[in-house]
């Protein structure tokens, strides 16, 4: 029900998602009325594996934190949540408000053993044909060395599993590679990482993310959502860029047509759509969070990851790799946090 356009999205890649995967199953929670409406053309063989799950109310994506936990018990958000907790789903996918799925996820759900945060990870393109898994991405703005530890054991597990790769690089985002770089929570996270088991490959750049250098890039909530948006933000500007281009004349609308099959293949490489789908890591159960502003094929690729995610069993393997590392660093001391704080 949530995210910029609701059911108009959510409701067409849901159907083209259960018809391209054979053995997945759907639980769509919110309005059952509505939902009902949009599924009454669709073939009995794809609804044999839908269920409708009714939600009498519906998170705002201008809700705070405290009305979605306490006001809105009965929300789709909070229902696929608790879904997930009862075993009934294998992982919940939300392109609702962002801070408060964060906030119901982590209530319903708990963290797992060692994780002080949970954190919000993502899959992006790089030169290499692979990609980089980044977080946070927007979870916690503000991050302790022992939090950046945290989630170079999650993100390192995550890259192992959806990936494939066996022993993950982990990068740690600087403003230089040397060691003397940054400030004292960066500095402090380098050292933790040199001590730990995992395979730190060091201080990275910016630039090293689209590179490629490591597998995994680690960085707080803030510095990784700017970056996050602003290279959105420069693929759709070079999208616009191209075409406006190649529609300049009938000479450059020639071109055009004979450099098609080169610029549809350079498309899908930079669309963000496809990436879409970033995966609240921490909890005791499978979140994924979709853009917003997510279209149908955006909201697809959300499911698929989510359904990726499930089938490699990373919530398990997060939890192994946590065991791993846990005695090397005494924890952080739990925080409070407040609603204002969850909502970041």
């Amino acid at each position: 029900m949530g995210g910029d356009h609701g059911l108009q999205t959510t409701v067409p890649a849901a159907l083209a998602f259960v018809e391209r995967v054979a053995d997945a199953r759907l639980l769509l929670v919110g309005d059952s009325a509505a939902i009902q409406a949009r599924l009454a053309k669709v073939a009995p063989r794809l609804l044999q594996r839908i269920e409708v799950v009714h939600a009498s109310e519906v998170v705002a994506m201008d809700d705070t934190v405290e009305v979605a936990l306490r006001k809105k018990k009965d929300s789709s958000m909070r229902l696929a949540v608790t879904l997930v907790k009862d075993g009934r789903a294998d992982a919940c996918v939300s392109a609702g408000n962002t801070g408060a799925l964060m906030a119901i996820s982590r209530y319903v759900l708990k963290t797992l053993e060692g994780i002080d945060r949970p954190a919000i990870a993502m899959g992006l393109p790089n030169q290499r044909g692979g990609v980089t898994t980044m977080l946070d991405l927007g979870a916690n703005v503000d991050c302790q060395p022992d939090h950046l530890l945290q989630f170079s054991v999650m993100g390192s597990a995550l890259a192992a599993a959806a990936y494939g790769r066996s022993t993950p690089s982990v990068g740690l985002l600087n403003i230089g590679e040397e060691v003397i770089k940054g400030n004292d929570t960066v500095k402090q996270a380098g050292e933790l990482l040199r001590a730990s088991q995992l395979n730190f490959y060091g201080n990275v750049e910016g630039d090293d993310i689209y590179k490629g250098t490591t597998d995994v890039v680690v960085c707080d909530g803030f510095v990784g959502n700017v970056l996050l948006k602003s290279s959105e933000g420069i693929a759709q500007m070079l999208g616009g860029f191209i075409k406006e281009e190649f529609t300049r004349n009938p000479l450059t609308w020639a071109a055009f047509l004979v450099a098609m099959p080169v610029l549809n293949r350079f498309r899908k490489r930079v669309d963000h759509r496809r990436y879409n789908g970033a995966a609240l890591l921490g909890l005791r159960g499978l979140v994924i969070k979709s853009h917003g502003s997510a279209d149908a094929l955006a909201f697809e690729w959300a499911l698929q990851h989510a359904y990726d995610a499930a089938c490699h069993d990373v919530l398990s393997r997060i939890g192994t790799a946590m065991q791993s590392v846990a005695g090397q660093r005494p924890r952080l001391a739990p925080r409070i946090a407040t609603p204002e704080q969850l909502s970041e």
